[in-house]
């Protein structure tokens, strides 16, 4: 039988060592469609390659399941000799973690949750906190030499393409001046000023970022190169991020994932984890696409998080949702999702549609405007966890899903996605900046959404949250669908004057017709805010928007949305 258990772990292992290298292949092709300018292509290998890690586990599991003498796999009395030869198997690997986290997907795929335990997975890491260096060069260093116009040369020359800079001069000057504008005098004059850069570039979208660290006496900034293709001029600095804030955004939990090329994973996420402290881990290899990792490291801190404090389960402030309750734990920044047993009349949709709608965000482009979110099954929780008035109605409205087992509570099916302060609430104590700035993002985010090709279909106040950064992202999933699936309606003029006074439409609605000139009355009870949202966004009220957005998206144009403040000024579409 130990023969098994090795040759077992083995079978797992080269599993996922296909699944590295398919991983890996559709990342180094980023460059290439980067310079080629082939935008379409660049969304459908982010969605490959999240779709790619499930493809791999459905094979390896298939193959496992019919391999001759399957027994062991099938008996969950054997999996703790499996992993034990598994772990000797990647003890030396420089992307064990990931590793981990692969083993514990095909243990889930093949038994029942109920036998999840560290016995048989890897509930917790086996690999050390600390890990001797790969010796696998992560970074490069440019030292200005008191020159930062040299500096701001290196690395521009370091990192050329094979598609010519669209002005060199230009550029190395932008870099300067922010530089100038952005380090305090005795870091500019210091002559080992050095910037720290990761030698693989992030790709995301139409964009590339080179990332890096400022150090001086030894302080340290973070250094993003922000650029862009324009086809048939060439590549150019659009921005430099020297602020943190700013960086931090740029790596948000509502971006797509990056395309970098990352052999040791984790000396990656150490690396922008110095740049942006206050990100956790899990966020940071979500980031860079290992979002089956990330999914793995929220795990382990929310039963950390729950093993070593007082908090306890309750519902999520706010109008409560018509399909989804929602819950969290106070000290934790995320809230937890569980589809309701019974809908509200007005949701004439099905439980399976809501889960798709889900996927579909995660499969899909966020350009900064939705959060991701994490898919979870068969929670368990102390029934001390959990506030009894919290207990109490997710027991009454998703008895399906809730389950008590004497002092544990069962989740069977649930989504995590970060917390933030429902707009409708941030209003109601926002100053007038405050508010004036929210609504503008509001508005600038269901256009984004837009050019993602997004309709949020419910675009009420309190289906949108306002991030730590003032950033106004959409949540609520349930009534999603693509823009060029909706048909956008001029509301027809009246034949005579009793149709207009009648409670009844005179004209008749499709299952797919939105009018946007009923959006005002329905979007903003407040007529401050309505007229104020009008003075800045009016055009949203328009059909003859929409379907001008629609237009774009079926000829194929890939609009620009840019997740940081732009050095140049953005021209006007034609």
């Amino acid at each position: 039988m130990p023969n098994s258990f090795e040759r077992i772990a083995q079978y797992i292992l080269d599993g996922f060592d296909d699944y590295r290298t398919r991983f890996r292949q559709l990342t180094l092709g980023a460059r290439v469609r980067f310079e080629q300018a082939r935008w379409t292509d660049i969304q459908d290998a982010s969605t490959a390659r999240i779709n790619l890690y499930e493809e791999c586990v459905d094979l390896t599991t298939d193959s496992l399941a019919a391999t001759e003498g399957n027994e062991a796999i099938m008996d969950v009395s054997s999996w703790p000799g499996i992993r034990q030869a598994y772990i000797e198997l990647i003890d030396q690997r420089f992307d064990g973690e990931l590793g981990e986290t692969w083993f514990n997907s095909i243990f889930c795929r093949l038994h029942q949750h109920d036998d999840i335990s560290d016995e048989t997975m890897f509930v917790h890491s086996t690999r050390p906190v600390t890990r001797p260096p790969s010796h696998i060069p992560l970074t490069r260093g440019f030292i200005s030499g008191g020159s930062l116009d040299d500096l701001a040369g290196q690395i521009l020359d370091e990192f050329a393409f094979d598609v010519p800079w669209e002005d060199y001069s230009r550029d190395r000057k932008l870099v300067v001046d922010q530089l100038e504008q952005g380090l305090p005098d005795w870091a500019r004059l210091d002559s080992d000023l050095t910037a720290e850069m990761i030698q693989a570039v992030f790709y995301r979208n139409k964009g590339a970022y080179l990332v890096g660290r400022l150090i001086s006496h030894g302080e340290q900034w973070p250094f993003v190169l922000a650029l862009v293709h324009k086809e048939n001029q060439g590549i150019s600095v659009d921005t430099l991020i020297t602020d943190e804030s700013e960086v931090s955004i740029i790596f948000s939990f509502t971006r797509s994932y990056f395309m970098v090329d990352a052999p040791v994973p984790c000396e990656v996420v150490s690396f922008i984890k110095r740049l942006l402290p206050g990100k956790h881990i899990a966020e940071l290899y979500t980031a860079i696409g290992f979002y089956k990792q990330g999914k793995s490291e929220f795990y382990r801190s929310l039963i950390d998080h729950l093993a070593n404090n007082d908090d306890r389960f309750m519902m999520a402030p706010g109008v409560r949702g018509m399909v989804m309750s929602v819950f969290t734990l106070p000290g934790f920044n995320t809230v937890f999702k569980i589809i309701k047993d019974r809908f509200a009349p007005s949701k004439n949709i099905e439980r399976s549609t809501v889960i798709e709608k889900y996927r579909l965000v995660k499969r899909h482009d966020r350009v900064g405007r939705m959060a991701d979110t994490q898919e979870f099954s068969d929670f368990r929780f102390p029934r001390d966890k959990f506030e009894p008035e919290c207990l109490a109605e997710l027991l009454e409205v998703a008895a399906s899903t809730v389950i008590e087992e004497g002092d544990v509570i069962l989740i069977r099916h649930c989504w995590t996605e970060r917390r933030m302060i429902p707009l409708n609430i941030y209003l109601e104590n926002a100053s007038e900046t405050q508010t004036r700035e929210a609504l503008y993002d509001y508005g600038k985010s269901i256009k984004e959404l837009a050019a993602a090709n997004i309709f949020p279909g419910d675009m009420l106040l309190k289906n949108f949250g306002v991030t730590r950064h003032g950033r106004v992202v959409f949540y609520d999933y349930d009534e999603i669908s693509y823009l060029t699936e909706v048909n956008f309606r001029h509301i027809p003029e009246p034949m005579y004057p009793e149709q207009e006074m009648s409670g009844e439409p005179w004209y008749s609605v499709g299952p797919n017709d939105v009018f946007p000139e009923e959006f005002p009355v329905f979007l903003f009870a407040d007529i401050k805010h309505r007229r104020l949202f009008s003075s800045m966004h009016g055009e949203l009220f328009d059909a003859g928007y929409w379907k001008g957005m629609q237009d774009k998206i079926r000829a194929g144009l890939v609009i620009d949305v840019y997740p940081y403040r732009r050095s140049k000024p953005e021209k006007k579409e034609a």
